[in-house]
């Protein structure tokens, strides 16, 4: 495994890698799921956490925000003081090359996740992904506000959330560091070295994220819907 080893630690997507995540074929083609792992440089351990996205409300989605649920380590919001300035390691981490699993069931429009690795706490979560708990401004938690409002992003979520979306499951690893600058966004421009997309150069430096998954098994219910349409518009 592998995260990337620039980018500005003052932005939360640096040194972060998407390991799965549930993606929306509908409306907005919004994430109910986005599960990180992240390792400041220098660091042995770096954390676990997952995003729920807001299904923003209205036909206007660039007010779209996350909300980041620590796992082991810390959430998406814990950041450097400065470019090259990193946060105290977490001591509950996970180091890279350490497993650790995930499963996650949705039924009735419920979400339940479970985390597992060796030598560390499992951790259970449940969200409705069908029900919104943040349908007016003042819904927004402290940390959305903090992170997302500061920069524009205030939108609100529809109140049946991602009720009536095909939703489908994708899994693996996808790079949450990149080389835009970070005067666009805060939490996702990196400003990390990309090499002009060389390969060679970037793992020769450390500059690209890599996962190894060792199993991996997907249950669909015979009732779900068929998200063909979608996948046909993005081929």
């Amino acid at each position: 495994m592998n995260v990337s080893a620039t980018g500005d630690a003052r932005v939360a997507a640096s040194h972060a890698v998407v390991v799965g995540q549930i993606h929306s074929a509908d409306k907005h083609e919004n994430e109910p799921l986005k599960i990180f792992y992240k390792k400041f440089p220098g660091h042995t351990k770096g954390s676990v956490f997952w995003h729920y996205e807001i299904n923003t409300a209205g036909d206007d989605n660039s007010g779209r925000w996350d909300y980041s649920t620590a796992v082991w380590g810390n959430d998406f919001s814990v950041v450097g003081t400065e470019a090259n300035t990193y946060p105290e390691e977490p001591k509950d981490g996970i180091a890279l090359g350490e497993e650790f699993s995930y499963e996650i069931e949705v039924r009735d429009g419920i979400m339940n996740l479970k985390f597992t690795s060796k030598d560390h706490e499992t951790r259970t979560f449940t969200k409705n992904l069908i029900e919104s708990e943040y349908t007016t401004a003042a819904d927004i938690p402290e940390q959305t506000q903090k992170l997302f409002v500061v920069i524009g992003q205030n939108g609100v979520e529809r109140e049946a959330a991602y009720t009536g979306e095909g939703c489908f499951f994708k899994l693996g690893a996808y790079n949450q560091t990149n080389g835009k600058s970070p005067e666009l966004n805060k939490n996702w421009c990196s400003g990390a070295e990309t090499h002009g997309g060389d390969i060679e150069k970037q793992y020769a430096d450390g500059n690209y994220a890599e996962v190894w998954f060792k199993t991996g098994s997907i249950t669909v219910s015979d009732a779900a819907v068929s998200n063909e349409e979608y996948f046909t518009k993005n081929d």
